[in-house]
């Protein structure tokens, strides 16, 4: 079986039959194209940059086996010349980036490619794939951070999510946005993604008696004991806690936390805290799962509901108010030549472009300026050099690093952006010099339009 998240048919049939048209016509003079996302989804105040490290490596990775080219031939969709081009074929251009975990706006590239055209026009399908899918899942896991206000979260989205891939990359976008970890165990192997979990109803169910299977599942699992306890009546549950915890101190063997995964959560956690409190159990805390979002959370800390943590499953992994990103990948210059889009709605800005973002003396963010690159404007400059002929500049920072970078990120939002409520958009202006190139462009493609 082939490895599908790296295969070089991984593609839009339109991409490969760009690259023919292209090579037949003698277009291979440098291309940039820039990646953005054309504008927040509702209800949103920001977008956490994430997938940077897997487009870097899809990119240096990037290469047609022969079964590729086997298949290519025999489908009948390209030429033999196309197919003979692509035995070499490897991506050997420049990747300008914003580091993983910055915080972006609308019309802010994350991510520039500058390679010859037909390479640039490739990658873009697998490119939008990688930085789409964790932006979005990064971005919707910062929310749940700022709601829980210090409270851990954990991944709990794996069987729900779509597809392995998906499941895999949203515990590590999270994970960056500062979700303590995942369930997912393949995370902690690739990524270093701590793993937790607990247990399940039917384990419960598998026991004569509630008290069997808690006593089962702590000799078994005695470190970071966590036991779930809504499977028939949870005040019950909780007083079975509260009259096993001496026999299991006696084992040496210390009850971590209770999980509560339905009913009313918020009362509930109140009653199990009583009980848990009067039985001599206060060092237990309580963990929550359940059809959890960013709203529920921020729901039960303003009621004061005594939750210590939440698993957070299908909400996260498919970002379910806002499963999709209005993002593009656009050219933006083609042999020397700014360009841009002028469809209606959809028009871009032309040109290789920076971010500049300036702070306040508070170190808060206090606005950004989208200009062409080599215009310095006061702040700092957010997209870097982080690949060049198709090879990385450096090792790839550290999850942990990317996970610090997004922290400082979203710290130092505006106060009245960090809220889950839409707040007034965050001041992005685009330079005089933009602007001028924009009209520039414009007039290059009026003129070329009456030659034609």
């Amino acid at each position: 079986m082939t490895d599908r998240q790296t295969n070089f048919l991984l593609t839009d049939l339109y991409q490969l039959a760009m690259m023919q048209a292209y090579n037949e016509a003698g277009e291979s003079a440098t291309a940039v194209f820039e990646f953005f996302v054309r504008k927040l989804p509702e209800g949103r105040n920001f977008l956490v940059a994430a997938g940077l490290e897997q487009a870097l490596s899809f990119l240096e990775n990037l290469r047609p086996s022969d079964d590729d080219l086997a298949w290519l031939d025999q489908s009948g969709h390209f030429s033999r010349e196309l197919i003979d081009q692509l035995r070499s074929f490897r991506f050997t251009g420049d990747v300008d980036a914003m580091v993983e975990g910055t915080v972006f706006f609308p019309d802010e590239p994350i991510l520039r490619v500058t390679a010859p055209l037909p390479q640039a026009q490739y990658v873009e399908t697998r490119l939008i794939n990688l930085l789409h899918f964790q932006t979005l899942i990064a971005s919707k896991a910062a929310r749940m951070v700022l709601a829980a206000e210090g409270r851990m979260l954990v991944d709990f989205g794996l069987r729900r999510a779509h597809g392995a891939e998906a499941g895999l990359l949203a515990a590590r976008a999270s994970y960056i946005a500062g979700f303590a970890g995942s369930a997912n165990v393949l995370a902690e192997r690739e990524f270093g993604v701590p793993a937790f979990g607990t247990m399940a109803h039917s384990f419960v169910q598998a026991f004569d008696s509630e008290a069997a299977a808690f006593e089962a599942f702590a000799k078994a699992r005695p470190e970071n004991l966590v036991l779930l306890i809504d499977t028939y009546d949870t005040e019950a549950g909780a007083r079975r806690v509260v009259e096993i915890a001496p026999k299991l101190r006696a084992m040496g063997i210390t009850i971590r936390a209770v999980r509560l995964d339905s009913g009313d959560l918020g009362a509930l956690a109140k009653s199990v805290r009583r009980i848990l409190d009067a039985g001599g159990c206060g060092e237990v805390t309580i963990f929550a799962s359940g059809g959890l979002d960013e709203t529920e959370i921020a729901r039960f800390l303003a009621m004061g509901a005594p939750i210590d943590g939440f698993g957070v499953g299908t909400s996260l992994t498919t970002s379910s108010d806002a499963p999709a990103l209005d993002c593009a990948y656009k050219l933006q210059e083609y042999a020397g030549q700014a360009r841009r889009k002028r469809s209606e709605g959809k028009a871009t800005w032309p040109g290789r472009k920076q971010v500049w973002r300036r702070f306040d003396d508070a170190g808060r963010m206090a606005g950004d300026t989208v200009t062409t690159k080599g215009d310095p404007q006061g702040g700092t400059p957010l997209l870097e050099p982080v690949m060049r002929a198709g090879q990385r500049l450096s090792p790839a920072p550290s999850l942990s690093e990317s996970r610090s970078h997004a922290a400082q990120a979203v710290a130092s939002l505006p106060q009245a952006l960090r809220g889950i409520e839409q707040a007034e958009p965050y001041k992005v202006e685009i330079s005089a010099s933009l602007r001028a190139l924009a009209d520039e462009v414009d007039r290059f493609i009026d003129r070329s339009a009456k030659r034609n």
